[in-house]
């Protein structure tokens, strides 16, 4: 059940990117369903790896690198999922602070980390 409600978290997420950002385009709601998913799984999995390979770029660069990493999760999302458009780096970098805002936001009103 919690999975289910962090995907519905996440889809409300990136439609609310979709609407503040102009360089960010899923095509439906199903599209941005499908967004939440993949964005899910690629960071479950490349992430973690991407991030070790990349620790000491990381840790020289104060942590700052790992925005780095999440816009290029998005930009291989958008290359994955079929409707998903995004115009370019910096429009993934600004949907990824976007979908970090919203998800903490919405994860807050859920009361996510408080039930454990």
């Amino acid at each position: 059940m919690k999975l289910i409600i962090r995907i519905l978290l996440s889809t409300i997420a990136v439609l609310i990117a979709d609407l503040l950002l102009s360089g960010v385009h899923p095509v439906d709601l199903k599209t941005s369903l499908l967004v939440a998913v993949v964005l899910g799984v690629l960071n479950a999995v490349v992430r973690p790896i991407i991030v070790l390979l990349t620790l000491p770029v990381t840790v020289v660069t104060l942590g700052l690198f790992v925005l780095v990493i999440n816009a290029a999760m998005v930009m291989l999302a958008a290359r994955i999922v079929p409707g998903f458009t995004v115009n370019g780096f910096w429009w993934a970098l600004a949907f990824s602070v976007v979908m970090w805002a919203v998800q903490s936001a919405l994860l807050k009103l859920d009361g996510g980390e408080e039930r454990r």
